[in-house]
């Protein structure tokens, strides 16, 4: 549990020795656990330039450089809906825009009604529209009853996304 000591003490054997593949790895797996993937990615790099054979230290690359992908993606999207917001024109759209929270809710309801559809229509078409169709009909009902004082999008959003889960779940 002393990772930075350990991370000195590879530190010490690489300069000794900077042809050790097994030593690269180990110290990225460290920096790994530490949450320094940038370092975590060299090492493990060096690993693989010094041994392009060593299996643990391609696996390590390759899981890694996947999660740092997946990482930029997310944030790439994060606070963004599944939409436009450029070509926003109805009042919810703008509300979706302008609030991260229901950005995201928006994004979420969108991917997990995907797989949805998806899934539906593995075992028939007719299932796939009519799944597509329940996300018209919410959006429709959405729309329309946007700006009412008692319609709460963001509530009525979460339902939707549970709704869309549970289904999922199945």
């Amino acid at each position: 549990d002393q990772i930075a000591r350990a991370i000195g003490d590879y530190d010490t054997a690489l300069r000794l020795d900077s042809t050790l593949a097994d030593v690269f790895n180990a110290r990225g797996e460290l920096w790994r656990k530490k949450g320094n993937r940038p370092r975590a990615l060299a090492d493990f790099g060096a690993a693989i330039k010094l041994n392009p054979e060593h299996p643990t230290a391609r696996g390590n690359y390759k899981a890694l450089a996947q999660e740092v992908e997946r990482i930029g993606a997310m944030l790439a999207v994060n606070n963004k809906p599944s939409f436009n917001c450029a070509a926003a024109r109805r009042a919810v759209e703008k509300a979706i825009c302008a609030n991260p929270e229901l950005a995201n809710l928006d994004r979420e309801i969108n991917a997990v009604n995907t797989r949805v559809v998806r899934e539906a229509g593995k075992d028939s078409p007719r299932a796939g529209r009519a799944m597509q169709q329940q996300q018209d009909d919410f959006i429709a009902r959405r729309n329309a009853a946007f700006g009412r004082p008692d319609y709460d999008l963001q509530k009525e959003m979460r339902q939707r996304l549970d709704h869309l889960l549970a289904i999922e779940r199945q």
